[in-house]
């Protein structure tokens, strides 16, 4: 089922609850003109099929890598599927939460979507009962809050999946898109997108936006690397994080000099996933739009990937008693000519 918000500018947000999944959203340009920046498809069929790569979902229970699918809580030793080489991603390949169908409650200017994951699904320990809210304001802001509780230790990371191109969905690339994220650090990974444990600075890198930059003034010393491009996880300045007061800061901008589309983006968490879709390859979706290799970019706020390996990151351990609790807010503003 589809579930549809307008704001007071005609700002228009869609979601369906297979995946607790943005599907839809309209922005205006800098001449009032409305766009869908979001890719997606037209029906539940396409985001069932291979085709899909995570578009608009929740992602969890534990969004991007853990190294060898392992790791070790309270002395106990967890095996997570492994579905992205030797490597687990996303929660999972049957089961993580972008498959799931969420139970939905309308609201006045959004959407609430819970789901309680039962202990050992996706072999992760600890019954999880999760929510997600989705609420569009008429400042142009879609803010996604999420809590989780657990009845046992477990490990919880989680993000939203959408892949934006500020340009309209299906339009050829993001690459001249200026790209400004607030992080002095990044984590360096290896040959399997997994971190080493460094937190290197961004100095003298690709991977220093602390100054607008085109987004593909850089990326071509990336291409021959594992990545393919950008899909590395930037340490934010002044992090959030559990002993944050939860409140969402900015973190980072992009802005389309041809459609006079910007996005800011806020969060509590310490970390963002820039991803510029390098997996993209020219699969149909909405309106029989292709999506061509990084076409769109995704900033997926977060804990730091494989985290549960690496005892110098910020943990992602939950456990009873406690309520995780995360906040991204994505809003959009016009530049001038």
């Amino acid at each position: 089922m589809q579930y549809t918000t307008t704001n007071r500018n005609g700002m228009i947000a869609k979601w369906i609850t297979r995946g607790a999944t943005l599907t839809e959203l309209h922005v205006p340009d800098r001449k009032g003109q409305l766009a869908d920046v979001v890719l997606g498809f037209d029906d539940a069929a396409g985001y069932e099929s291979a085709a899909n790569q995570h578009f608009g979902c929740t992602t969890g229970r534990y969004a991007n890598r853990i190294r060898g699918g392992k790791f070790t809580l309270d002395g106990v030793d967890y095996q997570l599927s492994v579905n992205i080489g030797p490597n687990h991603l996303h929660g999972g390949p049957e089961h993580g939460l972008d498959k799931i169908v969420w139970d939905a409650e309308p609201l006045d200017n959004g959407i609430r979507f819970t789901y309680s994951s039962p202990d050992g699904e996706e072999h992760f320990p600890g019954r999880l009962d999760l929510e997600v809210t989705y609420l569009l304001d008429d400042q142009n802001a879609l803010r996604i809050e999420y809590t989780a509780t657990t009845d046992k230790p477990t490990i919880v990371n989680l993000t939203n999946h959408s892949y934006f191109n500020l340009s309209g969905h299906g339009s050829a690339s993001a690459l001249d898109f200026e790209v400004w994220i607030d992080a002095d650090r990044y984590t360096p990974t290896d040959e399997h997108s997994i971190p080493t444990g460094e937190l290197a600075n961004v100095a003298n890198t690709p991977f220093d936006f602390r100054i607008p930059r085109r987004l593909g003034a850089r990326i071509g010393s990336l291409t021959s690397t594992p990545a393919g491009g950008y899909d590395h996880n930037f340490v934010l300045n002044s992090s959030g994080g559990p002993d944050s007061d939860s409140t969402a800061r900015k973190i980072a901008t992009v802005v389309d000099p041809h459609s006079g589309r910007m996005m800011e983006v806020a969060t509590d968490q310490p970390g963002v996933q820039l991803y510029t879709g390098n997996g993209l390859h020219g699969q149909v979706g909405k309106g029989g739009k292709t999506y061509a290799r990084q076409s769109a970019v995704c900033f997926e706020t977060q804990h730091f990937p494989d985290s549960p390996n690496q005892p110098g990151f910020p943990s992602t351990v939950l456990r009873p008693g406690e309520t995780y609790g995360h906040v991204c807010v994505y809003t959009f503003k016009n530049i001038t000519d």
